[in-house]
């Protein structure tokens, strides 16, 4: 009787043995989140950014032999990461997933678009999904404060960059990597890499006047104060309220419609032209994108049957919301179960 085959170790290029499984799989445990963020930010989608690091992860499974242990294995999973972003970016129909329609004016009055379903729209992401980013330590290289770049107004504007410069910015200003390790990840010269952040902070700074959004403070009491009346503004059929809670100047959107709102006042107007659509609404209070967040459940005036309405983000300013993003049917109730939320709200 022969002894059974011991565990099959990857050879490295010199010969030398690599990862074994049970080191492998630590090494995917310790990344997986923050490589998952990372395909999140390059993709702007939750199910694609799943996806993603489910392929790298097996991709660096098959290619150990292809590492030789002199670098980073953390480097060798974003670079595969990052290559696996790239090539699902050229292969989709649409390369940039959006908010809102580029030019196209605020609107007034009711909605009459309707929902786009030919357009990918941004998608939230879960705060129980994020990394530890009160410990997240980018490196020297970093612009950004990492909290800042998960909020979804920055997912959002990156997605305006072409994916070459998107993975430069990402790698470079959020990861903290240099120009030269860059460009060993994501091939070419230090030169172009120097040149492809250059474009991309100069479209940034388009977008911001400063070249870059304002940064956040981190989350007060206040904030929370914020969510609660919020959250009450709803249940207690307060319209009001709610509009009272808003900056003059907010602005809404509502994926998947294509219309947008401008300002306490037309945003009040919208709300108040679909308020009365169903009988009631119970809110319970999640994260996302380390921004206040809620889902909304709604019970109809026919049957009283409650169920997922609508996810919430909230951009809360000096005790006020200054932009607020509702994804609505048919995006937002498919959006629930990714956040935790049940199909129906537990009774109160």
């Amino acid at each position: 009787m022969t002894d059974a085959p011991g565990p099959i170790v990857p050879l490295g290029r010199s010969g030398q043995p690599v990862l074994d499984r049970p080191a492998f799989e630590r090494l995917s445990v310790a990344h997986r989140r923050e490589l998952k963020l990372h395909c999140y930010r390059m993709m702007g989608s939750l199910s694609e950014a799943d996806d993603l690091v489910q392929e790298t992860l097996l991709k660096a499974w098959r290619g150990l032999s292809q590492f030789d242990g002199r670098g980073s294995a953390r480097g060798w999973l974003y670079s595969i990461a990052t290559n696996s972003c790239l090539n699902a970016i050229k292969a989709r129909s649409s390369a940039r997933r959006i908010l809102e329609q580029p030019g196209r004016p605020p609107a007034e009055g009711r909605a009459a678009g309707g929902p786009a379903t030919d357009l990918a729209w941004l998608e939230p992401y879960p705060d129980a999904e994020l990394p530890d980013i009160a410990d997240d330590r980018p490196g020297p290289e970093a612009r950004y404060e990492a909290r800042e770049t998960v909020r979804l107004a920055f997912v959002a504007a990156i997605q305006l960059l072409p994916p070459r410069q998107r993975a430069a910015l990402l790698l470079c200003d959020v990861l903290g990597w240099s120009a030269t390790e860059t460009a060993q990840l994501l091939g070419g010269s230090t030169a172009s890499i120097n040149s492809a952040l250059q474009r991309a902070r100069a479209t940034l700074g388009e977008r911001y006047a400063q070249g870059r959004q304002p940064e956040r403070s981190r989350p007060s009491p206040d904030e929370g104060l914020l969510l609660e009346r919020y959250m009450e503004a709803w249940q207690a059929d307060n319209l009001d309220g709610l509009v009272d809670l808003l900056r003059e100047d907010a602005i809404y959107h509502m994926p998947p419609w294509l219309e947008w709102y401008s300002g306490r006042t037309a945003i009040g107007a919208f709300l108040g032209s679909v308020w009365g659509n169903f009988a009631g609404y119970r809110a319970v209070a999640i994260g996302a994108n380390a921004q206040p967040a809620v889902g909304v459940y709604a019970r109809g005036h026919q049957d009283s049957i409650w169920r997922p309405h609508s996810l919430h983000v909230i951009e809360p300013t000096d005790g006020k919301i200054a932009s607020l993003t509702i994804y609505v049917p048919p995006l937002g109730p498919g959006l629930f179960a990714a956040f935790g939320l049940p199909p129906e709200p537990v009774a109160p």
